[in-house]
């Protein structure tokens, strides 16, 4: 579980950062190079050699529809809300990820959803003295859309992980940013309005840092987080970055939270952590770092 809370952390400060430092630049676009630079980190560890075509291309199918498919409709809905709104939206995705991993296992985990469901209540407190949603029905879809690939993309993972334990993640996850790259890319070259494409310096430094470090090094650390924790808590690590998005804002990007909401969700999030189960065998390659 450290893994996805350094994560969170990295992913605190990214939607004050699209919101804030990006505005202007088409959301294809931003998919595209953010995806483009995550690839390029881990193009130098993959290895093809041994690995089967169909899982190959499972691995391709996985990092469009939760990088690709998340972050086009993620980076849209910034278009219609706020950058808090985005953040206080993705509160769903724990129920989606104990849901999806419970309807593909056949069985309900009644422990693990009601961790899920602490986790939302967590973060659907800090919106009780907050500045209302703004009901705009398209970002709040999008944010939903948003969520429900993600949360798909890290479950089918995992189970790809449980099924081929011999696969090792540095070695194939190029695999996955491949994927959500070429889809990004050709939605960003359908929908581009001519090139050149200007882009500031403070952009492009923004734009390295979303790449390199919170889809690069952040997507990695995720999904080999989600194979060795519980579905359980790991539902519940999806709601760790809107607290720690809110502390951000205020620390950071001078935008006014009320630091008593902010506890109460931390705490509530502490206890969703100790109820969501932690009886499940970790997922590892054979070395000892993934």
């Amino acid at each position: 579980m450290p893994y996805l809370l350094i994560v969170s952390l990295l992913w605190a400060f990214s939607f004050g950062l699209i919101k804030g430092r990006l505005a202007g630049l088409d959301s294809g676009f931003i998919s595209a190079a953010r995806l483009g630079l995550a690839l390029l980190v881990f193009l130098p560890f993959l290895r093809l050699a041994g690995l089967r075509l169909r899982h190959g291309l499972t691995l391709v199918g996985i990092g469009a529809v939760q990088f690709g498919v998340m972050y086009l409709a993620y980076n849209e809905s910034f278009k219609h809300l706020q950058s808090y709104e985005v953040a206080l939206l993705t509160l769903t995705t724990p129920v989606l990820v104990t849901l999806i991993a419970d309807a593909l296992d056949g069985r309900l985990r009644p422990r693990a959803l009601g961790a899920a469901l602490l986790a939302v209540a967590g973060a659907a407190f800090v919106t009780d003295r907050s500045r209302g949603l703004s009901g705009n029905l398209v970002g709040i879809g999008l944010v939903q859309v948003s969520n429900l690939a993600f949360a798909a993309g890290q479950v089918w993972y995992r189970r790809l992980r449980a099924e081929q334990p011999a696969l090792k993640d540095r070695e194939v996850f190029g695999l996955l940013y491949a994927g959500a790259f070429l889809l990004t890319l050709l939605v960003a070259l359908a929908r581009a309005k001519g090139l050149p494409i200007h882009v500031t310096a403070m952009q492009g430094w923004t734009l390295l840092y979303l790449g390199v470090l919170a889809s690069g090094v952040g997507f990695f650390l995720w999904n080999v987080g989600a194979t060795r924790t519980s579905p359980g808590r790991l539902a519940v690590m999806n709601n760790a970055k809107i607290p720690l998005a809110v502390a951000a804002s205020l620390l950071v990007f001078g935008e006014k939270a009320v630091v008593s909401s902010l506890g109460i969700a931390l705490a509530l999030m502490l206890a969703a952590v100790w109820l969501a189960p932690a009886t499940v065998k970790p997922i590892s390659d054979s070395s000892p770092t993934s």
